[in-house]
């Protein structure tokens, strides 16, 4: 029963996931280009790290695995 949950349970997420990478250039919110995200450009090349998006999947992939574990 637990594994049928968790199959259940990882492919909703990948069907979210799925919906969110093909309508994603129509969502108000663009992960990955979030304010606080660090970009510099210099003359020979480039660094982008999205800290803020990192925290934010974070807090969101902490509470599903929550919801999943309470008892």
């Amino acid at each position: 029963m637990g594994l049928g949950r968790a199959l259940i349970t990882g492919g909703v997420v990948l069907i979210v996931i799925g919906v969110m990478v093909i309508f994603g250039s129509r969502l108000p919110i663009k992960l990955g280009r979030l304010p606080g995200d660090i970009y510099y450009h210099g003359r020979n090349g480039s660094f982008y790290f999205p800290i803020v998006t990192c925290l934010l999947l974070s807090a969101l992939f902490s509470a599903v695995m929550w919801l999943i574990n309470r008892r």
